[in-house]
């Protein structure tokens, strides 16, 4: 067994929550009048996406650069509405995530721009009030995963030390960039993985 751990960080999608690009895409285009290959384009091709999520375009300025590529206004509600119809929570991770409570400190980073971190209860209502307040997304620490300062931003609002918190993602650069900012990390490919993982840690 390994060093008794105070934190534990999930990723969001990809690990407590499965997301579909193409309902997202389809979703936001009906509501906004476009075309699903134009909205695909606009979050997924343009740079935007990754602009929002490392923290260079603030909420409006990030609505602002989609409705300019696509050539539809996009404001927040059909935006939150569509990423919400994407996410599904998997019941059996947060689970996992509700038997740690008392346990450990729990926390959420993903990678997402400032819309995002602001629309969170929104999108994916059933994590809250589990994760209140300590739901986070990568743009608010002017940095996206695997950049060292992602995490240690989320671990510094958290209050925890790096040391002491197991990260939980699906991208494996994630996971080692995670490693490298001094955090333990598990690659998460499947939930009895993650069971064993946290075994690793008494926190079966």
């Amino acid at each position: 067994m390994k060093s008794a751990l105070q934190c534990v960080l999930f990723d969001l999608d990809g690990v407590l929550a499965d997301y579909d690009r193409c309902v997202r895409v389809e979703h936001l285009a009906n509501a906004i009048g476009s075309t699903p290959e134009a909205v695909h384009a606009a979050i997924y091709t343009s740079g935007i996406e990754e602009a929002g999520d490392s923290g260079a375009l603030d909420a409006a300025a990030y609505l602002q650069a989609l409705s300019a590529y696509i050539g539809s206004t996009v404001e927040a509600a059909p935006w939150v509405a569509a990423r919400h119809a994407a996410t599904r929570i998997r019941p059996d991770v947060l689970e996992i995530a509700r038997a740690l409570v008392d346990r450990v400190t729990l926390g959420l980073l993903t990678n997402n721009g400032q819309l995002m971190a602001e629309s969170l209860p929104q999108i994916a209502p059933a994590l809250f009030p589990l994760f209140a307040g300590r739901a986070f997304t990568a743009a608010q620490f002017g940095a996206a995963k695997p950049e060292v300062a992602a995490y240690i931003g989320c671990l510094t609002a958290l209050g925890v030390a790096p040391a002491l918190t197991l990260f939980i993602d699906d991208n494996l650069d994630n996971v080692e960039g995670a490693r490298r900012a001094g955090l333990h990390a598990h690659h998460y490919q499947n939930l009895e993985g993650l069971k064993l993982a946290l075994a690793d840690f008494d926190l079966s």
